[in-house]
């Protein structure tokens, strides 16, 4: 191994380099800081940061390196600027999704905790499978016992999943402008009684991204039966979960 002639200019002008050198910074540096002060940064922003400066470096590898310092270095700061104005607007766009999560959670959960019934010991349900909270079946077994603040966080825990597994179903237009944290607990909590896929592939999904939100809130209400017949308990659930999706209409 052996080093190149004019590594000073390449250390002092090389794009790659300097993108590289600040990316590891950046990604290195909120540790340094964490350890000796106890207190974070931004870890959405730093991430982004730090990833987009080293696959800058990585680009820069392929493209030839100016003969004029002072064009090369406009170039890095040019890119630097770029690769910030990127992390920021990356960064805030998953601020946002993060806010709108929290919001929709905060109105789903007591939702779906109100409709679902808790109960703190497991118990087996109708068909025999032990049971626990609010209908929590994943590694629950007999004698199991929660209090009413774990029952919450555990049921925050899978209205979350369900959230985010139906959001596969939504297009893109529709998670950014059809769907209200009201609308969205909506269809989560249809999605938490009757399945993800079943409610993904639905009428009520296909209409919602076809920009027809209130025929979409009226499909929800189809889903009012059980062994082929209406049940009056899923009615008048399901009105609930309409009125939840029309609110703002």
């Amino acid at each position: 191994m052996q080093v190149i002639d004019d590594w000073r200019r390449v250390a002092a002008l090389s794009l790659s380099f300097w993108m590289q050198l600040v990316g590891f910074l950046v990604l290195v540096v909120p540790e340094i800081h964490f350890y000796l002060t106890g207190r974070d940064y931004d870890p959405v922003l730093s991430f982004w940061l730090g990833a987009l400066l080293l696959l800058a470096g990585l680009i820069g590898r392929f493209f030839k390196q100016s003969l004029s310092s002072w064009r090369e270095w406009l170039r890095i700061v040019g890119l630097v600027i770029v690769v910030l104005v990127a992390s920021v607007w990356l960064s805030g766009a998953a601020f946002a999704a993060r806010v709108s999560e929290e919001a929709t959670l905060d109105i789903a959960v007591p939702f779906i905790g109100k409709e679902e019934g808790k109960r703190n010991k497991a118990y087996r349900d109708i068909v025999g499978v032990p049971t626990l909270c609010y209908g929590s079946t994943r590694g629950v077994h007999m004698g199991m016992e929660r209090t009413d603040a774990q029952c919450i966080q555990l049921l925050r825990l899978e209205v979350k999943e369900y959230r985010h597994k139906l959001h596969r179903y939504f297009t893109t237009s529709t998670k950014q402008n059809r769907l209200t944290a009201k609308r969205d607990a909506a269809y989560t909590s249809l999605a938490f009684n009757c399945g993800i896929r079943a409610i993904g592939r639905s009428t009520a999904t296909r209409r919602l991204n076809a920009g027809n939100i209130k025929g979409g809130c009226k499909a929800l209400t189809w889903w009012n039966k059980a062994g082929g017949r209406v049940v009056r308990g899923l009615k008048m659930r399901r009105a609930r979960e309409y009125a939840l999706c029309m609110a703002g209409l």
